[in-house]
């Protein structure tokens, strides 16, 4: 029997003109992003955290960072208290509640992390001297907003059994900052596994400029508990004055290394591009990121549509908020905004957190307002991943966490309680103490996960480090492990994926000095926390290999001679570069880099093009790396010399001329020359050279 149709006569109940315009009115309104009516969070703060005295006092509270403070394998969260003392929490598996274990008892080796004098705003953790434990990094305004404050800012160690102020060692007076700041934030800029603090100050004038602090490691001797500081930023070229506010860092332009964005008010955005080298450029105009008329605040980053690029979503104060997706050939690099209305509608937004809160493999923006001049409430979007596409931009009902009354100043996720789902904790203060709050998602509890945490060479958190995980059926995922973010805040170091219903298959591991570490993902390790320790298989780090660099030397097509710029390919392209730069076209003492993707996996490997006799001295060390496919030399008469070099060195690559290159081709993951794979044979979707003076 035939089913019958409404409307009579098979024909639908609507002409089509009209369901074809209801569907486009439809489709218009979800990518506008409607809220959801399920609730994403409920309040467990009475539980967890039931504001008292002594764990959760009512007081004015700005930054929060998530760390491992006792090495125990659990994290803390860390509260910068502006009016009151700062915090450490544990969650207390016995109790099964959070509590501070930074109590006032001079007894307690986090007596000195309270710093009831200071007046902290932001925090960050790391481990700036590789003893293979974070740090803690309080930056102190006390009441001042901006050019000099009134007191230090301090950089706490684990030293003698206890937590001691390291600023306030005569060694290191000169280098207690006294500038006004906001943001705080951590970058491994020369891939050392050593890191910097990188601390966006509020400058007034010429007074207080944006600083960079490391330990010198020639004068400082970290074992016997000797840390000696340095401000780098002018060598760095971060030394900028302007109203510093939110900061983020990770590989953004670059393959590896760590570069830094901050959100300035009254004044441009920065974008410091890592030059491989731990010097930065800023290329915010360039890449179309300045957003000069605008006051950043919270910042985050994320790769929005899986294209395998780093994103980059910030607030900005009672202005449009902004949702940048990267695109653009290298050396054509831009972001291009793509907040809808709802997305984009100004508020007094501080915190911002990019995160898949319900484990279905879809990354959430949760914005962190502060009831100013009224109530403000706090907002949810889910970005939606389409093929080919801009991912759609759905609005969510924040539940709990939608806070209209509060006074939101800081906020970060973690999962402080080993359930696989990530907590949110938000800090109120500013205009009103109020005491912290708890969140815990309602959404997706059934849904996979796994939970992915790198290691410096040292053993400390990798910050920075880019971790992609590849799955079954939905392709791959990227996430930066957090060096700094938000706003004043510090995320877990943990790279969290929700899977729904999918599995992981492998991932992949790059931490910022270009190493590259994969391996293969069991079914049985779904739903667990894994551990991806440093390779400590070569003596030397290599070279941080930055993606966006010098391209201007790629302005005009590069062509193989006999060619037409149509016929060049990106690898011929590349041995042109380098034949040049052999010839003296370039300085004798540059050096190209070269950098391709090969199976959607980002490599980089140093070559030597100079005209000297013998190529750079580290070369040699760097193109050891076994890692490396492809090491492509221009044809000169020093080659000999080199593979002279490398042969001392106890390494014997498979060296395959090309003729149509004119270069010598190294392979040093096959036997012969017959094993090597021939130019077409990568998929050349990322290919640029990069020339510096060494």
């Amino acid at each position: 029997m035939r089913s019958r149709r409404r409307g009579g006569a098979g024909r639908p109940p609507w002409p089509v003109s009209k369901m074809l315009a209801l569907c486009l009115l439809s489709l218009a309104w979800f990518s506008e992003g409607f809220q959801r009516s399920e609730p994403m969070f409920t309040a467990v703060t009475n539980r967890l955290l039931p504001p008292d005295y002594d764990s959760n006092p009512t007081q004015l509270n700005y930054g929060v960072a998530v760390t491992d403070l006792d090495a125990d394998g659990d994290f803390e969260i860390v509260v910068a208290g502006y009016n009151g003392p700062n915090l450490v929490l544990k969650y207390d598996k016995a109790q099964g509640r959070l509590v501070n274990v930074a109590e006032d008892e001079r007894g307690s080796p986090y007596y000195a992390l309270r710093d009831r004098q200071g007046h902290a705003i932001g925090v960050t953790a790391c481990d700036i001297d590789g003893d293979g434990r974070e740090e803690i990094y309080f930056l102190n305004t006390n009441n001042a907003f901006s050019g000099m404050a009134t007191y230090t800012d301090k950089l706490f160690k684990l030293r003698n059994g206890r937590w001691e102020d390291i600023l306030s060692d005569e060694v290191n007076q000169d280098m207690a900052s006294r500038f006004a700041g906001r943001s705080v934030a951590c970058v491994d800029r020369t891939g050392s596994g050593r890191y910097s603090i990188y601390i966006a100050n509020y400058a007034s004038g010429n007074v207080g400029p944006h600083a960079l602090i490391e330990m010198d490691v020639a004068a400082s001797d970290p074992a016997r508990g000797v840390v000696v500081l340095v401000d780098v930023a002018a060598q760095a070229g971060v030394s900028k004055y302007t109203g510093g506010r939110g900061v983020a860092v990770g590989p953004i332009l670059s393959d590896s290394a760590s570069d830094i964005f901050c959100g300035n008010e009254n004044s441009p955005n920065f974008l410091f591009h890592n030059w491989g080298d731990g010097t930065y450029r800023d290329v915010a105009a360039a890449v179309g990121l300045d957003d000069p008329y605008q006051h950043g605040r919270g910042v985050a980053l994320a790769d929005f549509n899986r294209d395998g690029r780093v994103d980059i979503v910030y607030g900005n104060w009672n202005g449009p908020h902004r949702l940048y997706l990267q695109s653009g050939a290298p050396g054509r690099i831009r972001f291009r905004d793509i907040a809808t209305p709802k997305f984009s509608m100004p508020s007094p937004v501080r915190t911002v957190i990019a995160a898949d809160f319900d484990n279905d493999q879809e990354l959430e923006v949760f914005f962190n307002n502060i009831a100013y001049r009224g109530s403000s409430a706090n907002r949810l979007f889910r970005l939606i991943r389409r093929e080919h596409s801009d991912p759609i931009v759905e609005e969510l009902n924040p539940g709990d966490a939608l806070e209209p009354d509060g006074r939101g100043t800081g906020g970060a996720v973690t999962d402080f309680d080993g359930d696989g789902m990530l907590d949110l904790i938000l800090s109120h203060g500013e205009s009103m103490a109020q005491p912290i709050s708890i969140f815990k998602g309602t959404q997706g509890r059934s849904n996979n996960w796994l939970r992915v945490i790198p290691r410096t060479r040292f053993g400390a958190f990798a910050r920075g480090a880019k971790v992609v995980l590849f799955t079954r059926r939905s392709g791959a995922h990227l996430r930066i492990i957090d060096g700094g973010s938000g706003y004043l805040c510090e995320m877990e170091p943990v790279a969290h994926f929700g899977l729904g219903h999918d599995e992981a298959s492998s991932l992949e591991v790059t931490w910022p000095d270009g190493r590259v570490v994969s391996r293969a993902v069991a079914s049985s390790e779904t739903n667990s926390v894994l551990e991806v320790p440093y390779p400590l298989d070569v003596e030397e780090p290599l070279i941080p290999a930055p993606l966006e660099t010098q391209m201007s030397a790629l302005s005009s097509p590069l062509s193989v001679p006999g060619t037409s710029p149509s016929a060049s390919t990106p690898m011929a392209g590349t041995a042109v570069a380098a034949t040049s730069a052999a010839a003296g076209v370039l300085s004798p003492t540059r050096m190209a880099q070269l950098v391709w993707t090969s199976t959607s996996v980002l490599r980089a490997c140093t070559t030597a093009a100079s005209s000297a006799p013998t190529p750079l001295g580290h070369t040699p060390a760097a193109a050891t790396q076994a890692s490396a496919p492809l090491i492509l030399l221009p044809a000169g008469a020093w080659v000999s010399t080199y593979r002279q070099q490398l042969a001392a060195h106890s390494w014997h690559p498979a060296w395959c001329s090309h003729a149509a290159l004119g270069a010598e081709m190294l392979f040093p993951g096959v036997p012969s020359c017959a094993h090597s794979p021939r130019p077409g044979g990568w998929d050349g979707r990322t290919v640029a050279v990069q020339e510096f003076v060494e």
